[in-house]
């Protein structure tokens, strides 16, 4: 009978993992909007969303006829090159620690991630400066057209994920293991309830483009983007 009711337990653990599985599969390839908003025409305003199987990052214009983002960073103290040099910016989100000890993930330590997932860790802002849209190996890159008033909504929402002290300066970090980035003190905790593609995910909401019901993995963020503009310079 012990036997028996060990199976017992062991099948109905099976059962409800490959439940969870499933359940997770099916919301992370459901879109929270069935159609999504007429995006503008033109790529005036053109944003880039970067993932992998792991992270999901954007990369922006450092200046646009409505946005300029000398005015809140200090691009100087980005990298190795001089500020005039680039032309766009990338933004992930992450947990500190973590972030700032983990160069590749090939160098993925399992009891780091196990920390950051389980844990409330401080988050930091990554910013990394290029002179051109980068691409990475085995990364999509999608490009998004919105319209100025979407464009904007999505600024703010990356202005907004910077700690800033009384005097409203963001908090610098430490530069980035490639010499071309920099760690910013960011607002919010890392847990596995929001994980950097969750932040992705919430600030493309910001933008009114599509995400996933269930945003934990980068690529069910990747799967619900569509290119509305030509991936170029």
């Amino acid at each position: 009978m012990k036997g028996i009711r060990l199976r017992t337990a062991g099948l109905y653990g099976l059962y409800s993992i490959v439940g969870m599985i499933v359940l997770l599969t099916i919301t992370a390839l459901t879109p929270r909007q069935w159609g999504s908003k007429t995006q503008s025409k033109g790529c005036q305003f053109a944003v880039y969303v970067s993932g992998d199987m792991m992270h999901t990052d954007f990369v922006v214009p450092v200046r646009t006829a409505v946005f300029d983002w000398s005015q809140h960073l200090d691009l100087a103290h980005i990298g190795k090159h001089p500020s005039t040099v680039y032309r766009y910016l990338q933004f992930g989100w992450g947990d500190r620690i973590f972030y700032r000890e983990t160069a590749a993930w090939n160098q993925l330590n399992l009891s780091s991630a196990v920390r950051s997932l389980v844990l409330q860790n401080p988050a930091a802002v990554f910013v990394k400066g290029h002179a051109t849209v980068p691409r990475y190996p085995n990364s999509a890159l999608k490009c998004l057209s919105l319209d100025q008033a979407s464009y904007l909504q999505l600024m703010q929402f990356l202005v907004a994920s910077f700690e800033t002290d009384r005097q409203g300066k963001t908090q610098w970090l430490s530069r980035g293991q490639d010499g071309d980035s920099s760690f910013y003190a960011a607002t919010g905790r890392y847990s596995i309830l929001k994980t950097c593609n969750s932040w992705t995910a919430a600030g493309l909401r910001t933008a009114a483009i599509n995400t996933p019901l269930w945003n934990g993995l980068a690529p069910a963020v990747m799967h619900q983007l569509n290119n509305t503009c030509s991936c170029s310079d």
